[in-house]
């Protein structure tokens, strides 16, 4: 039986190919999924880890004892506490305030690369960002001035110090303020390719020694405010190393770097690892869908033998080996063709990168896929073992039909059978429960993603196969209706309308096909158009101000003014929208219900207008809770504080400078809301009431087109070269993070490209099977008066009119998944944009009204060229 199955298949191949086509793009579609799936999670860690180089552990912060314990272990190379130090730079009639961080010591730990000259080696050397070089207008070998404040305990009696000190005594809280200039001469210019330090527009780097004498401090780790960064031993295991480091400071996290990657993610998801669900999300999809089109290509396939099969029971084959000669049919052809959709969807993938890797994305991508063993076996598997179910029914079927019923000449079939009725309550059932599992999924993904996933998945995949049982009852339905439409255009027309619902399980059988493929297409669209806005709105909520420009310096609480030439400056820059002046002080906020806030905690105040905020604030939510009588802060700020929303807390001014709080008290309402930054919000008349001689000490600038991050960034900061101000670009982090989510997009239009491929090819191995059944059909309709053209035309309008259909359903129903799998897996941002992407759904329907149209023109050229009497013989 094992060589007459061979035979038949070396006889079928063209047949065959149909069937291994399908198969090889679904399994293909598979493998693309799960290699994308790793480059996004690969390129994800890298780009929110990029400040941590090539460290193999990261801990919190240690101490200087700490640092030196654990580089004293045998397994560790080197130990980096991640330190910076904010310094004023000087060349010329340029100034810029900038970040400085110290010299890695080791060269796995630079994470900026050198462009030209080289970096520190001796105190009084500094290596500056390209960017920042231009705008001092610095050279490697010149020499620029740095200047730092240092902060001391006051020790003696000063005209500073005395105002709260009694008989000549200094009080001991008292700190004295000193700043100082030293020259350093550039040595080198740097590069950050992967955006460590582009939230705060680079960093110059100085050797530890420098770094440590301006933060004012004894040692590296003590002006760490970081993570510290460990580099192992060549050969030294990470298992163990982990192990010494944790039991060496057994107070401090220790975690690798993707651990610490995972950390930061969710910390911007609320504590959910969302690109773990999004890529579950889609690899569950591609499995299902993949199974679905390989099933009905399949199915199609088996059942044209059928008569093949019944000639063989009458020639002594029983039903068991009949079985297991389409079960070793449809394995050989499932290993063979999941091993071509193997190769081909890395190919793909590999293609896909390569073309990423050529675009600007501004993140960094490998170079090559990453085959591992779930890569190989998963599409091999599901291939073959898809395939293989998939021959079942077909061949039982087939098998349970009498030799001499199975030859006779094959009626229409109807649909109003015993088995048929089962399959209506079978398929309503499925609809409905999947249906409900479908919006428990919905719900629980607000609370769990992963709960909702799983929830979601089974209940997607109950109510289209619910949907697809019934399929034969419904689609010749919607058929019909639009063949009504067509109808009036022709009589080839009114054949094609007529052909489409004679056959209703041929009908339901080529439109499922598209169906399926369609879905998919307007699934992964819509849901990828919703993510992007959902995470959007995100990103506007947690940073809500594009650029902050700041004065650098404060006197007893209250920030020093903003000139009048700096909002003059930034105003003017190119691709800015809007800006706002913002009052700037530190507060004490005491316990709800005090009477004072003497023994409250620190909390920085920023005083805006309502109007103001609403203008340039990217979310308003702050702004409409903001009034002269309330405090609006983050949640986050309210925890630490401990209080909730309504309460009635004291604000006094805090003194930063070793005195006492101001005196003037004010009892604010507490309302929370999340509109990111990590200050409170009051308004300038408030503000003032605390602080009187508070004035204009910041400006908030919202950007035109916030996909120029970058450029608009740099405009600003070469617009105030020449002043010393802070300039912090929540903007950039922004940016950085769009750039992740249009990474995952990117890849995700070229799993869309793998899906169009598959419903493409789905419709024409069905359609031009569909149309070779008919020859027959086609040769009687030739014999009594039906022109060549007029064959092909109908044959041609048949094609789209049940293309188009499917096209059309297929992405009603993408558009009703892809809200419900976006609502689900993005339920924990709270409120979620569903979006419609017209333009991709109308390219999908154009797309498939040709599939039709092209999958019925070769067979319809061949049946038009095969003589009536040729056609008409018998096979």
């Amino acid at each position: 039986m094992l060589r007459l199955t061979l035979a038949q298949m070396r006889r079928s191949l063209g047949r065959l190919a149909a069937g291994g086509i399908a198969i090889a793009i679904g399994t293909a579609f598979v493998a693309a999924t799960l290699i994308a799936g790793a480059i996004i999670t690969r390129t994800s860690y890298d780009a929110v880890t990029s400040g941590f180089a090539q460290a193999d552990l990261v801990t919190s912060r240690l101490t200087a004892d700490q640092v030196e314990e654990v580089a004293a272990l045998p397994s560790v190379d080197a130990v980096q506490p991640m330190a910076e130090v904010e310094v004023e730079m000087a060349h010329g009639g340029a100034r810029v305030w900038t970040t400085v961080v110290p010299r890695a010591s080791d060269p796995r730990l630079d994470v900026q690369t050198v462009t030209e000259g080289a970096l520190p080696a001796a105190r009084g050397e500094i290596a500056l960002p390209t960017e920042l070089a231009e705008r001092l207008h610095v050279e490697v070998g010149d020499e620029l001035t740095a200047s730092f404040t240092t902060w001391a305990p006051s020790t003696g009696t000063t005209e500073a110090a005395d105002e709260d000190a009694t008989d000549g005594e200094a009080d001991e809280d008292a700190v004295v303020a000193t700043t100082e200039k030293v020259d350093q001469r550039v040595v080198g210019l740097l590069a950050d390719p992967q955006g460590a330090y582009s939230a705060i527009g680079g960093a110059a780097v100085v050797t530890a020694e420098d770094a440590v004498t301006w933060a004012g401090v004894d040692t590296l780790a003590d002006a760490a405010s970081g993570s510290t960064l460990i580099v192992l031993a060549a050969g030294a295991d990470p298992a163990v190393a982990r192990a010494e480091v944790a039991a060496t400071v057994p107070d401090a996290a220790v975690r690798t770097k993707d651990e610490a990657a995972q950390e930061r993610i969710a910390g911007l998801t609320d504590g959910k690892d969302v690109l773990t669900v999004v890529v579950l999300g889609f690899a569950a999809i591609a499995l299902l869908v993949a199974a679905l089109v390989i099933s009905n290509t399949f199915q199609v396939l088996v059942a044209q033998r059928t008569r093949t099969l019944a000639l063989l029971r009458c020639v002594g084959a029983g039903k068991r080996q009949l079985r297991f000669s389409v079960i070793v049919e449809a394995a050989l052809l499932g290993i063979a063709a999941s091993g071509v959709g193997l190769v081909s969807g890395t190919v793909l993938a590999q293609v896909t990168l390569v073309v990423l890797r050529g675009t600007d994305l501004d993140v960094p991508l490998p170079a090559t896929v990453a085959i591992t063993p779930s890569v190989i076996l998963a599409p091999l598997l599901v291939g073959t073992i898809v395939t293989v179910l998939a021959a079942l029914l077909p061949a039982r079927a087939a098998t349970r039909v009498t030799p001499v019923a199975a030859l006779r000449p094959a009626d229409a079939p109807a649909i109003a059978s015993r088995s048929s009725r089962v399959r209506l309550v079978l398929s309503t059932v499925c609809v409905v429960l999947g249906l409900g599992a479908l919006a428990l999924g919905v719900l629980a993904g607000r609370e769990d993603p992963m709960t909702g996933l799983l929830a979601g998945v089974a209940g997607g995949t109950l109510s289209f196969v619910g949907v697809l049982l019934g399929a034969v009852f419904w689609v010749p339905r919607i058929v019909a209706l639009a063949g009504r439409l067509v109808a009036r255009t022709g009589t080839s027309a009114r054949l094609a309308a007529a052909n489409t619902v004679r056959n209703p399980r041929r009908t339901a059988a080529t439109s499922t096909a598209l169906l399926i493929g369609v879905t998919l297409v307007a699934l992964m669209s819509t849901g990828a158009a919703s993510a992007r806005s959902t995470l959007g709105n995100q990103l506007d909520s947690t940073y809500p101000v594009d650029v902050s420009v700041s004065a650098t310096s404060s006197e007893a609480g209250v920030y020093d003014a903003l000139p009048q030439s700096v909002t003059d400056a930034v105003t003017d820059v190119a691709g800015v929208r809007e800006t706002a002046s913002v009052l700037l002080a530190d507060a004490s906020v005491g316990r709800a219900g005090a009477a004072d806030a003497t023994d409250g905690e620190w909390v920085g105040l920023q005083g805006i207008e309502p109007t103001d905020a609403a203008r340039v604030m990217r979310t308003s939510a702050a702004a409409s809770a903001l009034t002269d009588s309330t405090i609006v802060m983050r949640p986050n700020i309210a925890s630490r504080l401990g209080v909730e929303q309504g309460d009635q807390v004291p604000v006094q001014i805090y003194a930063n400078d070793g005195g006492v709080p101001g005196a003037a008290v004010a009892v604010l309402r507490v309302e929370v809301t999340d509109f990111g930054g990590s200050a409170a919000l009051v308004t300038p008349s408030t503000l003032r009431l605390l602080a009187p001689s508070a004035a204009p000490s910041a400006l908030w600038v919202q950007l035109a087109d916030i996909d120029d991050v970058a450029g608009s960034f740099a405009s600003i900061q070469d617009a105030l070269v020449d002043t010393p101000v802070n300039i912090e670009g929540s903007a950039v982090e922004r940016a950085q993070l769009q750039s992740i989510i249009d990474t995952m997009l990117a890849i995700v239009i070229g799993l869309l490209a793998v899906a169009v491929v598959i419903a493409l090819v789905g419709v024409a191995n069905t359609l031009s099977l569909s149309v070779l059944e008919r020859r027959r059909e086609s040769a009687t309709l030739r014999a009594i008066g039906l022109s060549r053209r007029q064959l092909r035309w109908m044959l041609a309008v048949e094609g789209m009119l049940i293309s188009g259909v499917g096209a059309v359903l297929g992405a009603a129903m993408g558009l009703l998944y892809g809200w419900a799998g976006s609502a689900t897996m993005l339920g924990t941002f709270g409120g979620v944009s569903l979006a419609v992407p017209w333009r991709d759904l109308a390219v999908v329907v154009l797309v498939a009204l040709v599939a039709g149209l092209l999958a019925s023109v070769v067979p319809g050229r061949a049946a038009a060229r095969t003589s009536p009497v040729a056609a008409l013989a018998v096979d």
